[in-house]
């Protein structure tokens, strides 16, 4: 998901995203264990947008206060 798009989200639909990025890198995580991940690569993009969705989450957390 582009950036501009993540930070006209909502902090209830930007939690709902890092529920869902989380879940599949659960699930990504179990692929790999198992040996079932053919790229192992998802894993660290996945990574990467969980941390901008808390970045962006923390952003809109300091501008409320």
């Amino acid at each position: 998901m582009k950036l501009e798009k993540m930070r006209e989200l909502s902090e209830a639909e930007l939690n709902t995203e890092l529920g869902k990025m989380k879940k599949e890198l659960f699930n990504l995580r179990f692929q790999h264990v198992t040996g079932q991940l053919e790229n192992p690569i998802k894993m660290r993009d996945v990574k990467r947008e969980i941390a901008r969705v808390k970045t962006i989450i923390r952003e809109k957390e300091i501008n409320k206060a």
